[in-house]
């Protein structure tokens, strides 16, 4: 058999075809998979703007968009250019397991991240107590949550931990109420006294009127007549404002004649103490006695 000319220049041409055809599928599929990922993001990106942080936002996107194209690119390129996928799979079922066991908590981690930018229970800026881990939160990532406590010391939550535990935000509504107990003595005007407090409360520019403040005798105690005062104040100025209000009551009271009550134990003594030699003689008189 003899190969001439025209038979090479004709499987030239067709191994030139097939190349070229690779090429143009392989470029079709990368192309339609970068357009469905950019929808798919486009449609993520508007269901999620107001869920999530724009920076977690963005990489999330991003991870899903890469993500899909990769897979997209090895199910329907590969098998293409004869490569088997069963083989793939086998070899990433083993690599999955290995990873699946090392990292495990890092997945978790990732998993809880995501579900916290979902949820979002809290977010940065908010004052929380987690864990018993009471202050700021600075930062939120996919794998950990960073607080800066109240007194300033910087602390790494795992997002597993963060997600499983009680979350308390105390800046997640925007009115927080606090109260006191104030004590006054029992010869005070009590009424004049809780006239004066709502004064004070209705004076204050930032105390809330609504939910509107309550001003009541609560307790009648063994030393002083109780007050008790509840007050709503924006949560992010209601500490100031607690303790600001305490003091300004205090003053005022006293500026009134009203008496803050403190602990008190009356003792009586008697006028003439027996000594021990009175002591028994009255109880030698006592045994002799008749009855």
């Amino acid at each position: 058999m003899t190969i001439t000319l025209d038979d090479i220049s004709m499987i030239s041409l067709s191994s030139y075809s097939v190349l070229f055809f690779r090429i143009v599928f392989i470029a079709s599929v990368v192309t339609i998979s970068m357009i469905a990922g950019k929808i798919l993001s486009i449609y993520f990106m508007r269901a999620l703007q107001d869920k999530m942080d724009k920076k977690q936002l963005s990489m999330l996107l991003k991870l899903m968009r890469y993500s899909f194209i990769f897979l997209v690119t090895v199910f329907f390129i590969l098998p293409f250019l004869g490569v088997e996928l069963s083989s793939l799979l086998v070899a990433g079922g083993v690599l999955g397991i290995i990873l699946g066991i090392a990292g495990q908590s890092i997945v978790a981690n990732l998993i809880s991240g995501i579900c916290l930018t979902v949820e979002r229970p809290i977010k940065i800026g908010d004052q929380v107590n987690i864990d018993n881990n009471a202050g700021v939160i600075e930062d939120i990532t996919f794998v950990s949550t960073i607080i800066r406590t109240f007194d300033g010391l910087y602390v790494r939550l795992p997002n597993e931990k963060v997600f499983l535990n009680n979350i308390t935000n105390y800046a997640a509504n925007v009115a927080r109420r606090f109260e006191y107990v104030i004590g006054i003595t029992y010869d005070s005007d009590a009424n004049k006294a809780i006239a004066i407090i709502k004064n004070i409360i209705d004076e204050d520019p930032i105390a809330f009127k609504n939910p509107a403040p309550t001003v009541f005798v609560d307790k009648l105690d063994d030393n002083a007549v109780n007050i008790f005062v509840r007050i709503w104040a924006p949560s992010t100025e209601w500490y100031s404002v607690k303790t600001r209000l305490l003091w300004v009551i205090k003053q005022t009271l006293e500026e009134n004649g009203i008496k803050i009550a403190l602990p008190q134990r009356t003792v009586w003594f008697a006028n003439n103490i027996p000594t021990a030699e009175e002591k028994n003689k009255e109880n030698i008189c006592s045994v002799f006695l008749p009855q």
